[in-house]
């Protein structure tokens, strides 16, 4: 007797689907029709069509914060990535270490942005941070705040710092999933520990490597407050990426049409670099 399927349960997804509309959906369907319109007021609109995107990208503005947040995020990876790895298999598995390595490795997580930003203004400053007066006293001539290379050590090294436990735990957490007979396998074998990593370790945290370089290749393309905090986007744009361009654009200058037009064609950037990432590894994964 074939049973007939009972789909009920989907009404109660149906609370989420309407959630989901309401936060998503229709605010992005607002950013799309001020793109296509010229705003004078609330009651003076004029659709112009694709010019604002036309303008959009053929701003010099994005084409240079485009090419910085590359370079931050390409960077961001490949420093935090490794990192995350090497850290997690040096922690222990067993034992109180165990979890007071998690605890500590957890801490950066729970610090909000904004702190984390004046927390190195902070410590980066020459007259009274640790860093600032650490390097200066070694003959570094040291200033966030005026040299271009050091504000973007800064930031890089903030960065690294706050979020390369997130990588660590996540490795973490997939090496813990392994099950033992396969190091039970590579001692009768007698695998070295490269050969462990290479042919045990490395492809078994493939899917979660995946929402590591997913997750921090958005969060890094989307970095705005511990920059802004930091550096307020100098020396000069030295550090401006394109959350800080789009934020200039939209509540600097008010204009709503090429802002908007810039924030979805910064969207499908993001989508389209994911996707490419993603498929990637999952066929490096089939492979």
């Amino acid at each position: 007797m074939n049973k007939v399927p009972n789909n009920k349960a989907w009404w109660l997804v149906l609370p989420v689907f309407l959630l989901v509309a309401f936060s998503a959906v229709v605010p992005m369907m607002t950013v799309v029709n001020y793109s296509v319109q010229d705003i004078f007021d609330q009651s003076s609109r004029y659709f112009v069509g694709a010019d604002w995107y036309r303008q959009v990208l053929q701003d010099p503005r994005l084409h240079d914060s485009l090419l910085r947040q590359f370079i931050y995020s390409g960077c961001v990876l490949l420093i935090e990535i490794p990192l995350g790895i090497a850290i997690a298999l040096t922690m222990p598995t067993k034992g109180r270490w165990s979890s007071l390595c998690l605890i500590v490795m957890a801490i950066p997580l729970l610090i909000p942005w904004n702190v984390v930003g004046t927390i190195w203004q902070i410590f980066g400053r020459a007259d009274i941070g640790l860093l600032g007066a650490s390097l200066n006293q070694l003959g570094i001539n040291y200033n966030y705040a005026a040299n271009t290379m050091d504000a973007w050590v800064t930031v890089l090294v903030m960065d690294v710092w706050h979020w390369t436990s997130l990588v660590a735990l996540l490795c973490y957490s997939g090496l813990r999933a392994i099950p033992d007979v396969y190091y039970q396998a590579a001692r009768i074998d007698r695998a070295s520990a490269w050969a462990v990593f290479r042919h045990i370790q490395l492809p078994k945290m493939k899917n979660v490597l995946l929402i590591a370089v997913m997750l921090r290749f958005m969060d890094s393309f989307m970095i705005y407050t511990e920059p802004f905090v930091l550096t307020g986007g100098g020396p000069g744009n030295a550090t401006t990426f394109l959350s800080q361009t789009l934020t200039q654009m939209a509540v600097g200058q008010f204009d709503l049409g090429p802002a908007a037009a810039f924030s979805l064609v910064y969207f499908l950037i993001i989508l389209l670099v994911s996707w490419l990432f993603y498929t990637a590894m999952t066929h490096a994964d089939k492979d």
